[in-house]
């Protein structure tokens, strides 16, 4: 089943924008679309709060998913967010296939 997550990093003095920048500027974020299996990759920044970025991340299955969770990206990724000192907050989201 295809899933999306939904991440939340939040900082202070514009850091979690200043994370999605390099993590777009560094190649990090065309490498994971490239990934077998991720259907999307996106950042978005909520209006009402500066300090926070939205990640919505697609992918085909759990398998896929999992798959990206042990590649050599996510300790990049997670150095970034260590170095940018931010908060994570998670949601997950599975969808239906009607036929």
């Amino acid at each position: 089943m295809p899933l999306t997550i939904h991440l939340y990093y939040t900082g202070r003095k514009g850091s979690a924008r200043q994370f999605a920048r390099e993590m777009t500027e560094s190649g990090l974020v065309a490498a994971v679309r490239r990934e077998e299996g991720n259907e999307g990759y996106a950042y978005f920044f909520p209006m009402e709060d500066e300090e926070t970025v939205l990640l919505i991340d697609s992918w085909r299955d759990q398998a896929a998913l999992d798959a990206h969770h042990k590649s050599d990206l996510m300790p990049q990724i997670a150095a970034l967010r260590d170095k940018y000192h931010l908060r994570l907050r998670v949601e997950r989201y599975v969808s239906e296939q009607v036929e």
